[in-house]
Formats: structure tokens, C-alpha cells, sequence
């Protein structure tokens, strides 16, 4: 059997595993998530809607799917290692799955992989964002500026990124761009690319120094979740500057506490001034319960010794209008 053919009885094997309601689901543009609880209940959210159940999965059918997926991904579900993580063979989704004891019962998380891509014109269109906030953000991508998106869970801070980068792009078309995720979920049109995948071996960081030598213009992570953001703030410190990350933070200031934590883990310090020097734009995007709005667009000076020199975009407004 070939490759091709191992791979596609595969695909088959875990679509038939999946069942009807979850491949529909997963078919749906809408669909930001699939979720199944321990008691068999399954959700969906969906954009611009919220959460839903949409009916039920024995714990055996939910067992299978989890196994299934950690063949695919070369992995073993048991006992001894009842969580899975990677992406799923279909759709390059991100799939999430818990088996007992860390469970009562099967469950499992399959964050859809955005097949849109959203223009940061219709984040306006939409009330997301305003002309203000996407001016701001247009004019860091054309002075090479580095950006962080922050947000909570299913805050869209990845489709916001992806929105960014489209920016990047269209503003520098020749600029080689090198993009490092844990999972494949950005996207990017740009001719000239390089994208790199943590493995079980091969983490974040080391995937950073790697990216020095591939002669980069510009270095997009996927999201910043350990020490080696403190790698990424070198590189950008280092004549690779104009890059994007996203960060788990519920606002813009706490972005920067965020990434002086991540930071301390690989240097015992907070490493504000390199944050400082590092980080000029801070995105933050929030989940409400009538929508997801950007919240803040924070531009950041430096460190001065005592407290980031910040500025928010209503400040900015009011600047560009003095001046």
C-alpha cells in the first residue's frame, strides 16, 4: 500500500469515526469550534451565533474517534497517555483529546480551521474594529513595525493575525516571510515563505535559532506560549523587524505581563526592556456577548526603567490631531 493510499484509508477511517454531525460541522465556514463534554453532549460554536449543543455521542464512538486520531498523528491513547493533541489529518484542524482518568469519560475540543480570510476592511464593516484602529494597524505593517494580537480563548486572535498578515503582504509582496506554529492555522499568500512545525523534538525555540539562518525579512509565530518568546523578541531586536505573534491576555497591558512571564521562564528575568524595545503595537481583541470587538490598539515606546511608555489609539488620534 502507498503512502497516498495509507493516507487516504486513513482520512476515510476517521471521517466514518467522526460521523455525520461532526464532518458537517466541520464543513461549516461558520464553525469555530466542536466540543464534546464527558456526559456525551455535543456543542458547536459558531460565529456570530455562540454555543450550541447539537445532539449526543456515546462514550465508545468518542473512544474510537480518539483513537483514530492518535494513530494519524503516530501516537497512542491510553491510560498512560489520555491526552492527544495535534492536527487532524482532515481539514488541518486542531483537535484536543482527553481520555480517562484525566476524564470521567471521552472528550475532545476540534478548533476549526478558519477557511476564510477576513479582511481588516470588513472588520470595520462589521463594528469589530474602527477606521481609527485599522489605520494604526496599516500604517505599523508599512513601517515594519512588530505586532502582538492578544485575546482570551476564542477571542479571534488568530484570524485577526491572519487579517494582519494579508496587510503585510500587500504592503511588502517581495519580503521573505518565515512562519512558526505548534499547529498550522496561519495563512498566508505571500510568494516567498517558509512555514515550520514544532514536532514531539523539536520545540518553539529551537525552531526560532533555525529560523536565523533562513534569511528571513520578516518572523511570524503562530502564538508565544513558553520561554521562547524571549528568542522572538531578540530576533525582532536583531534586524528582522515588522513580525506578528499572538498571546494568550485579556488586554493590552496584560500582554506585556504575559510575555515578561514567558520571558522570566527562560532568563529567571522579566526582560522588561527587551519587551520594551521588542514590542511596538499591542492588538487587543476581546469575545462579548454581542461579538468580538478589538478592544485596545496600544503602541509601546520603551521601558524607562519603571513602567512601559504606552500609548492607545484614542491617545494617538488626539496626537496626529495636535500635530
Amino acid at each position: 500500500m502507498t503512502a497516498s493510499s495509507s493516507q487516504a484509508r486513513l482520512v476515510r477511517k476517521l471521517s466514518d469515526a467522526l460521523g455525520d454531525v461532526i464532518c458537517t460541522a466541520l464543513d461549516d465556514a461558520s464553525v469555530v469550534e466542536v466540543m464534546l463534554n464527558p456526559d456525551g453532549r455535543l456543542f458547536v460554536e459558531r460565529l456570530g451565533v455562540g454555543i450550541g449543543a447539537i445532539g449526543d455521542l456515546l462514550p465508545g464512538a468518542a473512544e474510537i474517534i480518539i483513537g483514530t486520531v492518535a494513530h494519524a498523528l503516530k501516537s497512542e491513547a491510553d491510560e498512560e497517555r489520555p491526552i492527544i493533541s495535534g492536527e487532524l489529518p482532515i481539514g488541518g484542524h486542531r483537535f484536543e483529546g482527553l481520555l480517562p482518568p484525566v476524564v470521567s469519560a471521552p472528550s475532545f475540543t476540534i478548533r476549526r480551521r478558519a477557511s476564510k480570510l477576513i479582511p481588516l476592511g470588513e472588520y470595520v464593516v462589521s463594528g469589530v474594529m474602527t477606521e481609527l484602529q485599522v489605520r494604526l494597524i496599516r500604517r505599523a505593517v508599512e513601517d515594519r513595525l512588530n505586532i502582538v494580537v492578544s485575546g482570551g480563548t476564542g477571542s479571534g486572535k488568530t484570524t485577526l493575525a491572519n487579517a494582519v498578515i494579508a496587510e503585510i503582504v500587500a504592503a511588502a509582496p517581495s519580503h521573505r516571510l518565515l512562519i512558526l506554529e505548534d499547529t498550522a492555522e496561519i495563512q498566508c499568500a505571500a510568494e516567498n515563505t517558509v512555514a515550520l512545525h514544532t514536532t514531539d523534538t523539536v520545540d518553539m525555540a529551537r525552531l526560532l535559532k533555525s529560523t536565523m539562518r533562513l534569511r528571513p525579512d520578516r518572523i511570524i509565530v503562530g502564538e508565544v506560549r513558553d520561554g521562547a518568546a524571549l528568542t522572538l523578541l531578540k530576533a525582532w531586536n536583531t534586524g528582522h523587524p515588522g513580525g506578528i505573534t499572538t498571546i494568550h491576555a485579556n488586554s493590552a497591558h496584560s500582554a506585556l505581563r504575559r510575555l515578561e512571564q514567558l520571558t522570566a521562564e527562560a532568563s529567571q528575568q522579566p526582560m522588561r526592556e527587551v519587551i520594551g524595545d521588542a514590542i511596538d503595537l499591542v492588538v487587543s481583541i476581546e469575545r462579548t456577548a454581542t461579538g468580538r470587538r478589538v478592544r485596545d490598539v496600544m503602541r509601546v515606546n520603551s521601558f524607562d526603567g519603571t513602567h512601559y511608555e504606552t500609548h492607545h489609539h484614542s491617545e494617538i488620534e488626539e496626537d496626529s490631531h495636535a500635530a
